[in-house]
């Protein structure tokens, strides 16, 4: 069973940056994506950014492109959110997934079999 352990998460200012880290382990899943969702308090689960690492590809939505990046170590099976000029709207639960999406669900929930407990992320005004 795979397990997806994230890190980093906590209390950050306005317009700061943070790290977020997620580490797979106990299972496969075929080497095909991980990435990033969130939550914020009240709204749906969003789409963040994903790796697929049979492609070496990136994607990043569009709400968060140039303030948010992607990167991870295929070999260690871990994956790093870098979040950068924050704002309280990016408060929110921050989960790490893993799957094996095909291209039209690479954005979708339903594309990862795996999912992290999730870490929350607090952006004070």
């Amino acid at each position: 069973q795979v397990q997806l352990t994230e890190s980093g998460g906590g209390l950050v200012q306005t317009g700061g940056s943070l790290r977020l880290s997620c580490a797979a382990s106990g299972g496969s899943f075929g080497g095909g994506a991980m990435g990033w969702f969130r939550q914020a308090p009240g709204k749906e689960r969003e789409f963040l950014a994903t790796i697929r690492w049979s492609v070496g590809r990136t994607y990043i939505a569009d709400s968060v492109k140039g303030r948010f990046s992607i990167s991870g170590d295929k070999a260690l099976s871990a994956i790093y959110l870098d979040m950068s000029r924050v704002t309280p709207e990016d408060t929110a639960v921050y989960y790490c997934v893993a799957g094996r999406p095909i291209l039209s669900s690479i954005r979708s929930m339903g594309g990862y079999a795996h999912w992290g407990q999730g870490t929350p992320v607090t952006v004070s005004s």
